[in-house]
């Protein structure tokens, strides 16, 4: 959302300082007037919810408010950075990153993404680990998955959970489908994983800030391990991270949650065009996942490292990956760093599984494991994730 011309109101992020998360919510009412609802006193409601009954919410475990303003109360709080406001940003637009797909024809018995991080003759399985899929949702009735512990959660306004785009399903068989099926290869890395389906994108793709970071604190305050994210909007080189994003990533590591999330789409590099690592991907304490294709090349579309705000932590397969898809067409192939970003969160949790590690721990136990590449460390960081 943008403040149009006529001064209505667009959203922002706002940091609250550090154990001053009351302090803050008070100081933002009295500044701008905005009545801020708080979710530890919301009984799981989500964002949209509280959003009707108050002009923000304060997420409280993540010491980040989500406020509507029109420009005189943003100018307002730009008066008083420095105090129990540390500060804000406007709020963006974000968007499933994921190609074109097509069609899933058979491949063998397992698929070739599987084969690449080893989980084809991994002896873990993911269970006992909860991993969080935040995306658009998923295919609740989709045969792969009748038997599996799934707790959803939708933070879209008037959407459930069930998947009307597809990328969810696609992104969570990746993660937590089956690694043998009937109908197919198997296609899943964390076959046994609890998941946790969060609706942060609607139907057509698209999502904002709010509903994203609804969703992170939705998943730390259900014990999640790992939250997979696959989606994301563009940056430009040079362009700073988002500090509502870092804060609340770093909070996420204190409760024992590591978050995953794609580098981008935007490259092209057949024509030497290397894009910067995407929102909210380039923060440093979120993991920044590159695509590679069967080849072991760096995908022509995968972001890169090209400054020091952003950088690409590991690679997974991403080109033509087969897994789930909502409806009668039940899979399909299709290519980005959002399916990369899946096969290193199983393999996380994988490692979550074998190691009992969590945050910093499993971060250094994926990057310590990598299966080193000879392609440049800024395309694919420490390698190709791997299974323990």
């Amino acid at each position: 959302m943008t403040t149009s011309g006529d001064g209505s109101t667009a959203r922002y992020l706002v940091l609250l300082e550090d154990d001053a998360t009351i302090v803050g919510t008070r100081e933002l009412h009295r500044l701008t007037g905005i009545r801020c609802a708080d979710t530890a006193d919301a009984s799981g409601a989500g964002p949209a919810e509280l959003f009707r009954d108050a002009g923000g919410i304060v997420l409280h475990d993540l010491g980040v408010a989500l406020i509507s303003a029109a420009p005189d109360q943003a100018s307002a709080l730009q008066s008083a950075l420095g105090g129990p406001i540390a500060a804000f940003e406007q709020e963006r637009t974000v968007h499933a990153i994921g190609e074109a797909g097509a069609a899933a024809p058979p491949e063998g018995e397992h698929t070739w993404g599987l084969r690449a991080v080893g989980a084809d003759r991994a002896q873990q399985t993911g269970a006992g680990v909860r991993v969080a899929v935040l995306d658009t949702g998923m295919d609740l009735k989709h045969p792969d998955f009748a038997q599996r512990d799934i707790v959803t959660g939708t933070f879209v306004d008037g959407q459930d959970v069930q998947d009307g785009h597809g990328h969810g399903t696609h992104v969570i068989g990746t993660a937590c489908g089956p690694r043998t099926s009937d109908a197919g290869p198997g296609y899943g890395v964390a076959s046994e994983a609890s998941i946790y389906a969060g609706k942060v994108l609607g139907d057509n793709g698209s999502g904002t800030d709010s509903g994203i970071l609804s969703g992170i604190q939705w998943a730390i305050s259900n014990g999640c391990a790992v939250v997979s994210m696959s989606l994301g909007a563009a940056t430009q080189p040079g362009q700073p991270y988002s500090q509502a994003f870092e804060r609340v990533a770093r909070r996420a590591m204190e409760r024992g949650t590591l978050i995953i999330a794609a580098a981008g789409n935007e490259s092209q590099r057949s024509t030497g065009v290397i894009a910067p690592v995407g929102h909210p991907a380039n923060c440093p304490s979120i993991m920044a996942i590159g695509a590679i294709d069967q080849q072991d090349q760096i995908a022509d579309f995968s972001s890169g490292t090209v400054d020091q705000i952003g950088q690409v932590d590991l690679v997974g397969p991403g080109v033509d990956v087969y897994s789930s898809w909502p409806g009668a067409e039940r899979y399909r192939k299709i290519s980005g760093t959002s399916m990369a970003t899946p096969h290193v969160a199983g393999l996380a949790a994988l490692h979550a599984q074998q190691h009992k590690e969590r945050a910093w721990g499993l971060w250094a136990r994926l990057s310590q494991v990598a299966r080193r590449m000879p392609l440049p460390s800024t395309d694919v960081g420490a390698g190709l994730g791997q299974v323990p």
